[in-house]
């Protein structure tokens, strides 16, 4: 039995987000369907990251375990030959069976990005959330600064959240803004709650259209009450850049 590992890069949007439900398809789903009929065994996937609905991938990770004789790096051409073309798998190798994608310690990178400008794009209008209104991107770097580091996330976690534990550690979050008018927040951590990255730009997006002010993120963090907060950033916004796991 061998553990393969696959770096998967999709266009969310027309895909309920990554985990398997009941209604609407999936990543996972659709992963799990065309790897079945390749290998000629049942195949379920684990993913690292369950991205939601609508959330973008340019490289999550998934394993599955195999009996097939086909190599391991040659999985992914197989593969992509039976996925839709909006799912491209990256890569595939084979790793040790102890390799857990969510369990591994690893490294998380996001970005959001929001078209700031009068008219929308319609070249652009899957991948970015479009705002019209003037955004002071100093504020909102200045903002970002208090995002780093080791916190309680309450305030930024969906109320719908099961776990207990809420703190995460931030290791980078920065705001910049191109000549094409797209803001692009970039966010590094070892790990993030239920809806945190669409959170964290929608309090961001508040700060640099003045309804908040960039001091007010710690006041934010202690009060431990996603109220205290911005709203969810729209989920077309979002891609998932990639994961770094380390020794």
């Amino acid at each position: 039995m061998k553990r393969i590992k696959l770096v998967v890069a999709y266009d969310g949007t027309n895909y309920c987000g990554w985990q398997i439900q009941p209604s609407g398809i999936t990543i996972e789903e659709v992963l799990n369907h065309a790897l079945t009929k390749i290998l000629g065994e049942k195949i379920r996937v684990i993913g690292a990251s369950r991205t939601d609905s609508g959330v973008h991938s340019l490289g999550n990770v998934a394993v599955f375990d195999t009996n097939t004789r086909i190599p391991p790096d040659k999985i992914c051409y197989a593969l992509n030959q039976k996925l839709p073309e909006d799912i491209v798998v990256q890569s595939s190798c084979e790793v040790s069976q102890d390799f857990h994608p969510r369990h591994c310690y690893s490294e998380k990178t996001y970005e959001y990005k929001i078209l700031n400008r009068k008219m929308p794009m319609p070249t652009l209008c899957r991948y970015t959330y479009f705002y019209y209104r003037n955004l002071d991107i100093k504020k909102m770097q200045k903002a970002a600064e208090y995002i780093v580091g080791r916190h309680d996330f309450k305030s930024f976690c969906s109320v719908k959240t099961s776990v207990e534990d809420t703190v995460r550690e931030v290791l980078s979050c920065t705001v910049t803004k191109s000549m094409e008018d797209i803001i692009t927040i970039r966010i590094t951590g070892t790990g993030f709650l239920y809806n945190m990255v669409r959170i964290i730009a929608g309090t961001l997006i508040s700060v640099g259209v003045g309804e908040l002010e960039p001091d007010s993120i710690p006041e934010i963090l202690k009060r431990r009450e996603r109220s205290a907060a911005g709203a969810t950033a729209p989920a077309k916004g979002l891609t998932m850049i990639g994961i770094t796991y380390k020794e």
